[in-house]
């Protein structure tokens, strides 16, 4: 089997050099911007420069596997001169500050400094060339400190708006399950297969399909096999509108996949699109695969949006994050 190797776990390095300041916990209000959205403070002349140019390359490029062009997140520029309290509070901000008198260029991740789930990140420089090297040298810091940000706030709010009857339905076929928020309904169970779905009845679905099958050997998440197995369980268990219609993975873009731990966690991300064989439907989905606790079985968990007349990347985020709660059931609730 290849190896898993570590992905976002740097999220947790970065979080804990978070300094809050004093003991106490401060009463701050709650974040305010739409998700998705970062604020960049830095000055005009420096926005439209090469400083500028290298932050939109590094957050706001094209969303990967999504079927039209969406930004990785969307990007809101504020000069320093009116970064007042209406901004301050908001979900994601950058600060870039200028300084020609420092002696030490650096970035600096903080959280919760004016509201609160906040992620701040500051790049201190003495000029923009060298500003224009800590976003090439930190880049990936500072893309894997917001999308943690906002992954963390979609999991607290679906341990918060818990839909809790679905969570022990997978518990017992898995040992362990996301936390699906409410408005999640069951809609097929199987001896190995489980859909859950947001939104069916709507223009904008949410699906989330938990599927299981026994470890054979060496092979088993090399990416022919992850994808072999996608496409038999979703031709058995997700079927079109029309007759000799089901769902399996388009082949228009070979799909990617990563080995990542998270949060103790080990499992192959598979993204790309899926499609309805003989029918015209079609979008992004997400999957990861992982050991069972015993070690005997694969277990699949798998996202996917339909949303034809609406830009996806916010749900397509939104199913991610809800696998990334996933907890083993005798892991205990962590809030």
């Amino acid at each position: 089997m290849k190896r898993f190797w570590t992905f976002t776990a740097i999220a947790a390095a970065l979080i804990s050099m978070v300094s809050c300041g004093g003991s106490g916990k401060k009463l701050l209000p709650n974040v305010s911007g739409k998700a998705g959205e970062v604020i960049v403070v830095i000055d005009q002349a420096e926005w439209e420069g090469e400083l500028g140019n290298e932050l939109r390359d590094l957050l706001a490029s094209d969303c990967p596997f999504l079927p039209q062009k969406e930004p990785l997140y969307t990007l809101v520029n504020i000069t320093p001169g009116n970064f007042t309290n209406i901004f301050q509070i908001h979900r994601n901000l950058l600060l870039v500050d200028i300084d020609h008198g420092t002696d030490s260029s650096r970035v600096e991740f903080r959280s919760d400094v004016w509201a609160s789930p906040q992620c701040v990140i500051s790049i201190v420089a003495k000029d923009g060339e060298s500003a224009v090297g800590l976003v090439k040298s930190r880049g990936r810091d500072i893309q894997t400190m917001i999308e943690q940000a906002e992954r963390d706030r979609i999991i607290t709010n679906s341990k918060r708006y818990e839909e809790t009857a679905l969570r022990p339905v997978v518990c017992q076929f898995a040992g362990g399950s996301p936390y699906f928020p409410s408005g999640y309904k069951l809609l097929k169970q199987t001896d190995d297969f489980i859909w859950i779905a947001y939104g069916t009845k709507t223009q904008v679905q949410q699906h989330i399909l938990v599927y299981k099958f026994p470890v054979t050997g060496e092979d088993d998440f090399s990416p022919e096999n992850l994808l072999e197995k996608r496409n038999e369980y979703l031709k058995n268990n997700v079927p079109g509108m029309f007759e000799n219609t089901y769902m399996t993975t388009s082949n228009i873009i070979t799909p990617s996949v990563e080995y990542l731990k998270y949060r103790g966690r080990d499992f192959a991300e598979m993204r790309g699109f899926w499609e309805v064989f003989n029918d015209y439907m079609g979008g992004p989905f997400v999957s990861q695969a992982f050991y069972s606790q015993d070690g005997q079985e694969i277990i699949v968990l798998d996202g996917f949006v339909y949303a034809p007349k609406y830009d996806k990347r916010n749900y397509m985020r939104e199913v991610e994050s809800i696998l990334y709660s996933f907890e083993w059931n005798n892991s205990g609730r962590k809030e």
